[in-house]
């Protein structure tokens, strides 16, 4: 980033202009100073530990946030209940009365505005409404939201999304991936493709190195079942993700969360040093340490939903002062505001109007909540509608920029082969489980030898035989219905957020998604039909065998696309699982070797089902109809057609069941896509 004028000139004329990267000439008249001072100095101070090499070159596009008389409400669970007693008991027990048209108000006319530069922190006690304005902030929530909501004075759009940063409380990282995978996919999938790869991998070791992040950066992330690192370096590898792609808007949900007091404010100096970078920095905090409280910039303080104080951190308790609201002893800044937010007034001196109103009612907190309303209504509201709302203005050059929507940095495909190895890489533990091998390949030893050599000499064997066909349709259909269908149920969260972030397009994801999981319900099934194909002795020649293994390969194809299906339609594990048994039980019964003859009013249900025509396919392919069998019975040699096991079945009617099969595993995985697409739209971290 390049200095127009001197330091002399801005004195005289308080504006400087900045030339970006991006060849946007910034106003230096609306900068926040923290944001000022960084520019004129080639690095960011962060501390000793931590130093800051952003070139400022590569400055993010500044972005003024403003918001006004922001409110939030969701509809009420009780509204709609039938179960009156439910609701007024509800009702009792939360001491709260029911609005009017069926919602609850969450936020209550918030109001405020932040720049680059600045930390602005929204501090309030547990369910205040922190999250939630951080979501709407970030574009996350949109429904049912009232009020104004602006970026350099423009409304939120499409093109707003890939500027923002958002690091949720819990940590959202692929768990068998390692920290530097991690932060290198991202990289290739979300920086600029005029970027090289030298330049990518040059950006990827400076953040691991900003971030303090070497020690671990070979060690998996890990997460639920999975050991990893630690909860301090795993929310710095957020952080890290997150300002890889410099998003001009950075917002932080609970990020000291779980963090012991030095780890928690050693990651507030490395935010102090992206907001001085440039950045809008945005977090919610619960209940920080002084030290802590004294690097934010801004402090929103919300009590039930309605604001209680808004400004600087450090004039908070000069603003209280002149309520002559005080403490009465000695306490953290963030534990005297906390205690304000929640009504509490021990160990708090209060005016004697409002200690005198106290006496008079009961409920001495709704008296406190009340006067910290009404006196923000009268002396913070509007004053900062005025000054930073009203009279403010982003320059107009800010305001095109922030309208220009990024394009992909990739083409599809390029994602696709990036994409498809971040998939292969996280999920390789699970094609290559040893469990899994020893399952499939013992099962194969075992139907083996029960069917050894088996014969289809007479009725009998040739029954034998027929069960173990149907017994590996039944086996291959559930392990590849069960093995895909919690796939995007567990994944859904981290679908989420990169959807989100715009990182990929949900096109190639699934198909990196069901083309990788693949490899599996391929692998597996080749190496089980040759040991059961040979130890069975089934029809020994070349295009039998090969046209058998290619027909299972196809029913777990196919039972994988339902599994998809399924999994992608309720994103949910329980419900998934429930419903997967459910198919797979119906798919069973209809499947042609417990009832063939189904009644008329009931036939209707296997021409859904796939394995009744995988297990008609694997019949014919196995069997002629002018083999014979029964040569050695009284009425001499039959048909294999003459067998009641073949009753519903032409032997010779041709191989039409394999187009069937084919359209059912294009027909499942298309249903998967749209469903998938239509559940990530609606869905929020």
């Amino acid at each position: 980033m390049e200095i127009r004028r001197s330091t002399e000139e801005v004195e005289e004329n308080h504006v400087m202009q900045i030339t970006g990267s991006n060849g946007i000439v910034h106003n230096m008249e609306f900068m926040p100073q923290a944001y000022l001072r960084n520019q004129y100095s080639s690095e960011i101070d962060i501390d000793e530990e931590f130093v800051s090499t952003y070139p400022l070159e590569d400055a993010p596009l500044p972005i003024f946030l403003k918001f006004e008389d922001v409110e939030y409400k969701v509809r009420n669970s009780h509204a709609s209940s039938a179960n009156l007693v439910k609701t007024m008991v509800s009702k009792v027990v939360t001491h709260t009365n029911p609005d009017p048209d069926g919602y609850k108000h969450i936020l209550k006319g918030i109001t405020g505005s932040t720049g680059p530069g600045e930390i602005l922190a929204l501090m309030g006690p547990s369910g205040s409404g922190k999250t939630t304005l951080l979501k709407i902030m970030g574009g996350r929530l949109t429904d049912n939201v009232k009020g104004k909501l602006t970026y350099n004075d423009i409304p939120y759009s499409p093109s707003v999304k890939r500027r923002i940063g958002f690091v949720t409380q819990d940590d959202v990282l692929l768990p068998q991936l390692t920290v530097e995978e991690t932060l290198a996919f991202a990289a290739f999938l979300r920086l600029p493709s005029s970027m090289s790869k030298e330049q990518k991998y040059a950006k990827i070791e400076m953040i691991i190195k900003e971030l303090g992040l070497e020690r671990c950066r070979r060690t998996r992330v890990g997460g639920g079942f999975v050991k990893g690192i630690s909860g301090g370096e795993r929310k710095r590898a957020s952080i890290a993700y997150e300002i890889l792609v410099d998003p001009s808007l950075l917002l932080l949900d609970e990020p000291t969360s779980g963090l012991d007091s030095t780890s928690a404010t050693k990651l507030l100096h490395i935010l102090q040093g992206v907001a001085k970078a440039g950045r809008t920095v945005i977090t919610t905090i619960h209940q920080p340490s002084s030290r802590m409280f004294h690097m934010f910039d801004k402090l929103l303080l919300i009590s039930e939903g309605h604001p209680a104080f808004y400004g600087k951190a450090r004039e908070s308790m000069e603003y209280f002062s002149s309520l002559r609201i005080l403490p009465e002893i000695a306490m953290n800044p963030a534990e005297f505001l906390l205690d304000l937010a929640t009504g509490q007034v021990s160990d708090i001196s209060l005016p004697d109007e409002l200690f005198a109103a106290k006496t008079a009612q009961p409920d001495s907190e709704e008296v406190l909540l009340k006067y910290l309303k009404q006196r923000y209504k009268t002396d913070l509201e509007p004053k900062e509608k005025e000054e930073n709302h009203r009279n403010r203005k982003a320059p107009e050059h800010l305001q095109i920029a922030i309208q220009v929507k990024k394009d992909w940095t990739l083409s599809w495909w390029d994602q696709f082969l990036i994409l498809s190895r971040r998939t292969f890489r996280e999920r390789r533990r699970d094609y290559f489980d040893k469990l899994r091998l020893v399952q499939s390949l013992g099962v194969a030893v075992v139907l083996g030898l029960l069917w050894w050599k088996s014969k289809t000499d007479t009725e009998a064997h040739l029954r034998d035989q027929v069960g173990l066909m149907f017994y590996i349709c039944i086996f291959w259909t559930s392990s590849s219905l069960f093995g895909a269908v919690y796939v995007f149920p567990f994944e859904k969260i981290y679908l989420v957020k990169e959807r989100k972030a715009e990182m990929y397009r949900l096109s190639v994801y699934y198909v990196c998604s069901t083309l990788c999981d693949m490899v599996a319900h391929v692998l597996y099934p080749t190496f089980f039909m040759i040991i059961v194909y040979f130890m069975a002795e089934f029809n020994r020649n070349i295009p039998c065998f090969l046209f058998t293994v290619l027909t299972i390969l196809l029913i777990a194809i196919t039972s994988q696309g339902a599994g998809e299906f399924l999994g992608a339609s309720v994103l949910s594990i329980k419900r998934a699982g429930m419903i997967a048994s459910l198919v797979l039980m119906l798919f069973l019964l209809t499947g042609g070797y417990y009832v063939q003859h189904i009644p008329k009013f009931m036939q209707w249900l296997k021409y859904l089902s796939f394995m009744h025509y995988g297990f008609r396919l694997l019949l014919k392919v196995q069997y002629s109809a002018d083999q014979l069998f029964e040569c050695g019975s009284k009425g001499g040699c039959r048909t294999l057609q003459s067998s009641s096991s073949f009753d519903t079945i032409n032997l010779n009617g041709g191989l039409q069941e394999l187009w069937v099969l084919l359209a059912m595993a294009f027909g499942y995985r298309l249903c998967a896509y749209f469903c998938l697409r239509k559940k990530i739209s609606i869905c929020h971290l």
